[in-house]
């Protein structure tokens, strides 16, 4: 039997991936959708400027959404996944959990909290524990889990990949793509023969979500590693695929040979929407490519390459599908996690 799920800010860009993963999904069936107050009462296909490229879910459009209330959200919605505005998210998401509901959330919103596990199943499924400590902690019956900011999935099951070889210091520079800004983020006039070398709290984002990632949890505790992250954030004119440089330095001797092996061999999961090969790793020194590599593993895949040798140690470039596996396709991912460890 599927689990009833629903989705928080289903109008929205995140939202509306959301709900294109969501409606085949074999183990979830879609049973709530709330947005803003003025969508309240209609029907989805009224309340969304629909903008995803497969046509939308006849089903899904004939839904009737609602408030974003705890008391709007059916009693048997066993998971919840949310894209809410952050602003919006750190307001409304604790009353959904204190009123008894699992959330699995893409909203920035608490994600550095000591209690509040934040999850890239292939990197640190065992930090999904710390929702002992949470329930604990602040007398939930419900339970949130996030994922991390698009542009710190790209990089860190690559940095994961190489946790070997002893981590000391990381740069990264990204290249994001124009939907990473949402459908109103970027206007034609600014981004069209253009970059903008400065997205809002974004290098905060990639520096401490990492080291959060990395970190180990002892079962009452989480501690942070200690790898130095430091970035620098671009947007450019690609419509969706971050693109990253990453410049590592080691502990040990790390050479490109060792990295690309490393990556390659870097393990997925079982999970209904993991990719069978987690990082794809080129050999060519163009690759990956926004354009023609965003979609490897259905857009949940990880792609790496121009592997070499600098004077900051290795150099390498990096690439993932943004709001397929930076957003809605993480929070998915995610909700499948919470499901097989007993969490729903």
């Amino acid at each position: 039997m599927a689990v009833r799920v629903g989705v928080l800010g289903a109008t929205g860009a995140v939202g509306q991936r959301l709900i294109q993963l969501l409606d085949p999904h074999p183990e979830f069936e879609i049973a709530a959708l709330t947005a803003s107050a003025s969508s309240a009462g209609k029907q989805y296909r009224q309340a969304a400027k629909w903008r995803v490229d497969s046509p939308i879910p006849e089903d899904v459009a004939e839904m009737t959404v609602t408030a974003t209330d705890p008391d709007e959200v059916p009693d048997d919605v066993d998971l919840l996944f949310s894209s809410l505005p952050s602003s919006i998210g750190a307001e409304v998401e604790p009353a959904f959990c204190e009123a008894g509901y699992v959330m699995s959330s893409n909203s920035s919103n608490a994600r550095m909290a000591e209690d509040v596990p934040l999850i890239i199943p292939e990197v640190n499924a065992d930090h999904l524990e710390l929702l002992e400590v949470q329930r604990d902690e602040r007398g939930w019956d419900g339970a949130m889990v996030k994922n991390p900011n698009c542009s710190t999935i790209t990089f860190v099951p690559t940095l994961a990949a190489l946790e070997e070889f002893g981590l000391e210091r990381v740069h990264v520079s990204t290249l994001q793509a124009v939907s990473g800004a949402g459908y109103d983020g970027v206007t034609s006039m600014e981004i069209i023969d253009n970059a903008i070398p400065y997205i809002g709290s974004e290098e905060e984002k990639l520096e401490t979500e990492s080291r959060k990632l990395l970190g180990e949890f002892d079962g009452a505790e989480l501690s942070h590693d200690s790898v130095e992250v430091a970035a620098s954030c671009n947007r450019i004119s690609t419509l969706d695929g971050h693109l990253e440089n990453v410049w590592v330095e080691a502990q040990e001797e790390l050479t490109p040979e060792d990295a690309a092996d490393a990556m390659e061999a870097y393990p997925s999961l079982d999970l209904r929407s993991s990719p069978d090969q987690l990082i794809h790793v080129f050999e060519e020194p163009d690759r990956p490519q926004p354009r023609l590599d965003r979609t490897l593993g259905g857009g949940m895949a990880i792609s790496a390459g121009g592997f070499r040798e600098s004077t900051f140690g290795l150099q390498y470039n990096c690439l993932a599908h943004n709001t397929m596996r930076g957003a809605a396709g993480a929070s998915v991912l995610n909700g499948e996690l919470l499901l097989e460890n007993g969490y729903l």
